[in-house]
């Protein structure tokens, strides 16, 4: 008999604008506008919550504490501070919601938040470098240039999709503008402006076919999300704005990351198919069942490639998806309807990977 599983709920959430990296707001006035948002939105006060994981990339050991003490008070409880690189949000909402689902706590905040300097990311190692054996791959394929990785091992991957399966540049700028058209509904955008294709496509060149309009800026933000148990539901009377989590996943390297020599799949392509196949499974939903998508869109070929991980069309067959329409509004999905990172912004601590 394996363990009993609670429903979790979402009851309240809250964020901030995404905004340009900047010296006028530092982090713990962004916490506690997407802390307090939150608690606002699911109608609680903080004495309520029991334990909070606080997720951030750039900074000292303990800024949650820092964040937590100066936004919401000092209640004694366990803050627990993340750091999972790109997926930091959604690693702080993971282990949020498995505290909840094991019974351990009824009422657990997931914040997370990021200060952030401008331009590409640089790493910054005394040590062996984390990406060392993903970096391998690309050299042994592609080799290297002296430019930032990030834009080198996406742009890669997208060119070893263009070799494989005759997709176009084109396809790529279409997915950049289409989040960008999309962003212009979303305040909390960093960017709210429309382009055309053209534009796009003819922005500053960043790496390959990879342009400035196609890749995620570095962003400050917050945002936050107090989950619940039912029990907790129930006493406080929020089940008209509770959403139960369904399914959630986390999946690591496996292998086959790293047999194959593809950039394809050293930037995640398995990870992402297992851990969608997972969550298919758990709640017995085919991705035909599902209208709206939120995913990890550092760079356009990272999209591009993820539509094939999820399923929603057969390996190869992205482009034809785009060509068609069906990654947005009239289409079969709508797919980053917030604009996605490569509009509203990637703050790495306030965003998760899907």
């Amino acid at each position: 008999m394996g363990p009993v599983r609670r429903k979790v709920y979402v009851v309240g959430v809250g964020m901030t604008k995404f905004l340009k990296p900047c010296d006028s707001v530092d982090y713990p006035e962004m916490a506690e506008e997407a802390g307090q948002n939150a608690l606002a939105d699911a109608g609680i006060s903080y004495s309520l919550v029991e334990q909070a994981y606080v997720g951030y990339v750039y900074g000292d050991s303990t800024c949650g504490q820092r964040a937590i003490y100066h936004s919401l008070g000092l209640t004694g409880i366990p803050i627990i501070n993340v750091n999972n690189n790109c997926s930091t949000g959604s690693t702080a909402l993971f282990m949020a919601r498995q505290l909840v689902q094991g019974g351990l706590a009824d009422c657990v905040l997931a914040l997370g938040f990021e200060k952030m300097k401008q331009g590409s990311l640089k790493p910054k190692f005394d040590r062996t470098n984390p990406v060392d054996r993903h970096v391998e791959v690309m050299v042994n394929k592609y080799g290297l240039e002296p430019i930032p990785l990030a834009p080198q091992m996406f742009g890669r991957a997208g060119r070893e999709h263009m070799e494989k399966y005759g997709t176009k540049p084109e396809h790529f700028a279409k997915i950049a503008w289409k989040n960008h058209k999309h962003s212009i509904n979303n305040p909390h955008s960093q960017f709210q402006q429309e382009y055309s294709l053209d534009e796009v496509q003819k922005s500053r060149k960043v790496f390959d076919y990879l342009t400035l309009l196609q890749c995620c800026p570095t962003s400050d933000g917050a945002a936050a999300a107090v989950l619940a148990s039912e029990d907790f539901v129930h006493k406080h009377k929020l089940e008209k704005q509770a959403v139960e989590i369904l399914a959630q996943e986390m999946v690591t390297d496996t292998p086959t990351s790293f047999e194959e020599e593809s950039c394809i799949k050293v930037v995640g392509f398995d990870m992402t198919r297992i851990a969608a196949q997972r969550c298919y499974e758990e709640i017995g939903v085919r991705p035909d069942d599902v209208d709206v998508i939120e995913l990890h869109d550092c760079f356009s070929a990272n999209e591009l490639i993820t539509y094939e991980a999820l399923g929603l069309c057969p390996i190869g067959r992205a482009g034809e998806l785009i060509d068609r329409g069906d990654n947005t509004y009239g289409g079969r999905w709508v797919i980053n309807p917030s604009g996605g990172l490569i509009s509203r912004g990637h703050p790495l601590g306030a965003t998760g990977q899907i």
